[in-house]
C-alpha cells in the first residue's frame, strides 16, 4: 500500500467515525428537548461543555506556541463563530420554521456548494463521477430524510437553512487549511470557547431562548441524569467528532471529506433506532445504499483526476540554437 493510499485510508476512517458521532447528537438532544431544554440551552450545554475539557489543552498550547499562534488568533475566532455557532444557530433557526428532515436537507446542501465553488474558482467543470456522485448523494439525503409526504416550505426557513450550508461549508474549507504551528486541537478548542462565549452573549441578550432542566430524561429505553446527554453531545459528539472531522478534511481534502460527512444524516437514523425505537423505513436504507454509492463515486473521480494531473509530463524547451 503506497503512502497516500495509507493516508486515503486513516481519512476515510477519519471522517467515518466523526460521521458516527455527529449522528448521535440528534438522539442525545432529542432527549433534552423532551424534558423541556430550549435549543439554544442544548447548543450552550453542547459547545460549552466542549470548550471546557478542552479549555486546558488549549490554554497550555497557547503558552508553547504563542508566537506562532498569535498572527492566527483571528482565524481561530473566526472558525468558532462562522462553522461552530453560526452553524449551529442557522440549523435550530431554520427548524423553527421547518420540518427537521427539510432544515436537515438544506445543511447537507454544503458539499454541492462545494463542488459548485470548485467549478466556479477553477473554470473546469467536475468530472462525470463527480457530477454522478453528488447527484447519488443528494438523492440519498432526500429518500434517508423520507420527506415524501407533504412539507410546509417557509421561505424564511429555507434562507435560515441555506445560511446553514453555507457554514457548513465553511467547516470543511478553514478545517482543510493547515496552519503552520496551530494543531488540530488548539483550532477546535479556540473555535469552541469563542463559540460558546458568543451563545451565551446571544442567550443573555435574549436572542437564543435559554431554558434549562434538571429532569431525568428518558435516553436508550432508561432514565438517567441530564449529564448523560449533555456529556454525550459536548465529549463524543463536539470534542471527539471534531476532531476526528478535521483529521479527515486534511487527508481526504475539502470535496471528498464533505461527502462522507452525508453519512451523518444515516447514522443520525441509525442510533435514533437503536436509542429512541424510532425505525427506519426500507426507503430510508436504499436512501443510505445511494449516499454510500455518491461517497465512492466522487472519491474515485477525485483520484482519477489527481492521476491525471500527475501524469501530465513536463515540458522541457529545447535549447535555442545560437544563430550564427
Amino acid at each position: 500500500m503506497t503512502g497516500t493510499s495509507r493516508a486515503s485510508l486513516i481519512g476515510f476512517g477519519f471522517a467515518l467515525a466523526s460521521a458516527v458521532a455527529f449522528g448521535f447528537s440528534g438522539s442525545f438532544a432529542r432527549s433534552l428537548f423532551d424534558t423541556g431544554w430550549s435549543s439554544g440551552a442544548a447548543i450552550l450545554g453542547r459547545i460549552g461543555g466542549a470548550a471546557v475539557v478542552l479549555l486546558i489543552p488549549v490554554i497550555i498550547m497557547l503558552a508553547k506556541r504563542w508566537p506562532a499562534v498569535r498572527t492566527e488568533l483571528p482565524r481561530i475566532a473566526l472558525y468558532g463563530v462562522v462553522p461552530i455557532a453560526l452553524c449551529q444557530l442557522f440549523f435550530f433557526n431554520a427548524v423553527q420554521h421547518l420540518s427537521v428532515g427539510v432544515a436537515l436537507l438544506l445543511e447537507y446542501l454544503s458539499p454541492v456548494l462545494l463542488v459548485l465553488y470548485s467549478w466556479a474558482r477553477s473554470r473546469k467543470h467536475p468530472g462525470i463521477l463527480t457530477i454522478a456522485g453528488t447527484i447519488s448523494a443528494v438523492a440519498g439525503l432526500l429518500l434517508v430524510l423520507d420527506l415524501s409526504g407533504s412539507q410546509s416550505i417557509d421561505l424564511l426557513g429555507v434562507l435560515w437553512g441555506l445560511a446553514a450550508a453555507v457554514c457548513s461549508a465553511f467547516y470543511f474549507v478553514m478545517s482543510a487549511h493547515q496552519v503552520e504551528g496551530v494543531p488540530p486541537v488548539l483550532m477546535i478548542g479556540g473555535g469552541l470557547i469563542v463559540g460558546a462565549l458568543l451563545i451565551f452573549v446571544l442567550g443573555i441578550v435574549g436572542v437564543m431562548p435559554m431554558t434549562f432542566s434538571t429532569q431525568d430524561v428518558v435516553f436508550a429505553g432508561q432514565s438517567v441524569s441530564w449529564l448523560v446527554p449533555v456529556l454525550g453531545l459536548a465529549l463524543l459528539g463536539t470534542v471527539f467528532a471534531y476532531i476526528t472531522g478535521v483529521l479527515s478534511v486534511r487527508r481526504l481534502g475539502t470535496r471528498v471529506a464533505s461527502f462522507v460527512s452525508l453519512m451523518e444524516v444515516l447514522f443520525a437514523v441509525l442510533w435514533a433506532w437503536l436509542l429512541l425505537s424510532e425505525l427506519p423505513h426500507p426507503i430510508q436504507l436504499l436512501g443510505g445504499v445511494l449516499i454510500m454509492l455518491g461517497v465512492v463515486l466522487v472519491r474515485i473521480g477525485e483520484l482519477r483526476a489527481n492521476a491525471a494531473v500527475l501524469q501530465v509530463p513536463e515540458v522541457i524547451p529545447e535549447p535555442a540554437t545560437l544563430s550564427r
